[in-house]
């Protein structure tokens, strides 16, 4: 497999240095990544759009994450990031089709790995179907439709539990645990709340009439 290597950051977002992807995780150096969330706007309702990452994938199978993301290489911009909504999804769309809306620092330490990642953020607001995607199967196990004020509602406290709207699922064996109608906190990629809380915060502005 050919190696990826990222810029890597001090805490300060000053760039320091170039490293492998697997270095960056193990030495927990700061490094960027794209992230894009999907919102389907139906009537008057917003729908979020959450991916349902492979069974195949090393960290977090099975759990519901961001609608697409991924690394920044070395040689790349932030804009380029906008590969990344297509590789997984299918979907060929232009960084112009998408509003910037800022960038949060996150991290998850495990025993096996520290990552530690500047987050550039994008949300991409249309009106969605399943018909429309075609998903890396490598990546992506299934994608799952959630109202966008139960999402809110779930990762700020006021319900512990938030209803499945709709799915489209590519293979239901890699999606065991994701087999109910019903998630919670615990079916998600295990950021800590605050970052689901900085999302909200973030995407909520560009949804006020």
């Amino acid at each position: 497999m050919t190696k990826e290597f990222l810029k890597i950051f001090d805490e300060h977002y000053n760039e320091i240095g170039i490293a492998t992807r697997d270095d960056a995780h193990d030495n927990g150096y700061w490094h960027e990544v794209f992230h894009c969330w999907l919102l389907s706007q139906e009537g008057e309702t917003d729908y979020l759009i959450l991916q349902i990452r492979s069974a195949q994938k090393k960290d977090y199978p099975n759990l519901l994450d961001i609608t697409a993301a991924g690394h920044l290489l070395a040689d790349e911009t932030i804009e380029d990031g906008v590969r990344e909504v297509e590789e997984e999804l299918g979907i060929n769309v232009s960084i112009k089709q998408l509003s910037s809306i800022g960038m949060l620092r996150c991290a998850i330490e495990t025993e096996k790995m520290k990552d530690r990642e500047y987050a550039h953020v994008f949300l991409y607001r249309g009106l969605f179907n399943w018909d429309q995607f075609s998903l890396q199967e490598e990546e992506v196990a299934g994608l799952v439709k959630v109202k966008w004020t139960d999402f809110c509602r779930l990762w700020v406290g006021e319900q512990d539990t938030i209803p499945i709207i709709d799915r489209s699922i590519l293979d239901p064996r890699q999606s065991d645990e994701l087999n109910t109608n019903i998630i919670t906190q615990a079916h998600f990629v295990p950021h800590p709340p605050s970052f689901y809380q900085d999302v909200i915060r973030l995407i909520q502005p560009l949804l006020v009439k």
